[in-house]
């Protein structure tokens, strides 16, 4: 017996015995609603690490935005491109949503050089005609998460809902810590933990959610 054989499973049944396993895994998370918990399953898997959950924070109403938001055909905004390619084509196909990510764009590389910035701070810059009433993703560099909190805070744009999930030990916690003082629907993965993967997976739970394909 080859070790496919012995192993692989069809991407339905994997799907299936993943929530299973995690939904075993997971730590009492008290205070949840259904829609939250299979957002935390989603990033716990993706993650393969169930421990993760204890630090994924809603604020009020943040799941039920969301999915109001993808029913309202909003625009998905990424920081990168690891978190663009990592959201379902297909559910975002079903959806008729559209992704945008300005991260290795001429434009971002020149707006950089002239803010005296980094390519992450420069390409959400860039991405301000998308980003009202947008599902901002943010899974890679806290500055692209601060530079987003200082357009929000100055007015210029305003997100249905920032997924704000940088990784890193400089200046990330710090990042979320002011996510949750702006006035914005957001979730989270405190702390130093998140990453492309998390973010990801947690749009492709909204979009699951708001199509209404998973059972809770």
């Amino acid at each position: 017996m080859s070790l496919v054989e012995k192993y692989a499973l069809l991407p339905e049944e994997i799907d299936r015995q993943s929530i299973e396993v995690v939904e075993a895994s997971l730590p009492q998370l008290d205070g949840l609603t259904p829609e939250e918990r299979y957002v935390v399953c989603r990033i716990v898997r993706a993650e393969g690490d169930p421990e993760i959950s204890k630090a994924v924070g809603f604020s009020p109403g943040a799941v039920d935005l969301g999915i109001a938001a993808i029913k309202a055909k909003a625009a998905v905004v990424t920081d990168v491109r690891m978190v663009e390619v990592g959201i379902s084509k297909a559910l975002l196909s079903k959806c008729g949503l559209t992704t945008y990510c300005q991260i290795d764009t001429p434009n971002t590389a020149a707006r950089a050089k002239t803010d005296g910035t980094t390519r992450s701070v420069a390409a959400i810059r860039e991405l301000t005609p998308h980003l009202d009433g947008a599902i901002a993703v943010v899974g890679n560099a806290p500055t692209a998460l601060l530079a987003l909190l200082d357009m929000i805070q100055e007015g210029k744009v305003l997100p249905a809902l920032v997924i704000g999930m940088p990784v890193g030990f400089i200046a990330c916690a710090e990042s979320k810590a002011e996510l949750a003082k702006v006035d914005v629907p957001y979730i989270s993965v405190w702390e130093k933990r998140g990453g492309s993967s998390a973010a990801a997976a947690t749009v492709n739970a909204l979009l699951g959610l708001a199509l209404q394909e998973v059972s809770l």
